[in-house]
């Protein structure tokens, strides 16, 4: 099997590579994640701002969306996505130590809020087919039904809304 470079790469036996996408270990990584940073429907989550701080809100955004709210794995697949571009914006463009995650949930939408201290405001740029960067709010643009840009007395409230279908 060539990899990206073109050189061979090795495969393994498939055991390992199974475990580590399967859904009982991504549910597993949400719980420990909302265990060990809170619960963001109830209160604010403080994340460090770095990038493996994605990753946590990926998980915390799943674990709500399907477990707590019962909403469909759709909807959980675009708000996944879209806590992925807010939360990356806020690591990479604010050179803030923390930012915030907050999730809403009221009949008919689901509303998701990144907070960070910079109050400069993310800019939705034109995207070109072949650009490998800047598509985040494009994206957001896209998928979300609505979303916007608090300013705070000190930073801003990145946002998003999506539309769903309560069980």
């Amino acid at each position: 099997m060539a990899g990206l470079d073109g050189r061979e790469q090795p495969r393994g036996d498939g055991r390992a590579t199974a475990s580590r996408w399967s859904p009982t270990v991504e549910d597993e990584r949400a719980l420990k994640a909302l265990e060990l940073f809170g619960n963001p429907t109830e209160a604010e989550v403080p994340l460090p701002s770095r990038p493996e701080s994605a990753a946590t809100a990926r998980r915390l955004a799943q674990v709500v969306v399907l477990r707590e709210w019962g909403l469909t794995a759709r909807t959980a697949e675009d708000a996944v996505l879209l806590v992925s571009e807010l939360v990356g914006n806020a690591v990479r463009h604010t050179g803030a130590r923390v930012f915030g995650l907050r999730m809403r949930h009221r009949r008919g939408w689901i509303r998701i809020e990144v907070r960070d201290p910079s109050r400069g405001l993310p800019c939705l740029m034109p995207v070109q087919e072949m650009d490998v960067s800047g598509r985040g709010l494009f994206l957001v643009d896209k998928l979300a039904d609505r979303w916007g840009v608090d300013l705070l007395p000190r930073g801003k409230t990145t946002w998003f809304e999506i539309r769903v279908t309560d069980r």
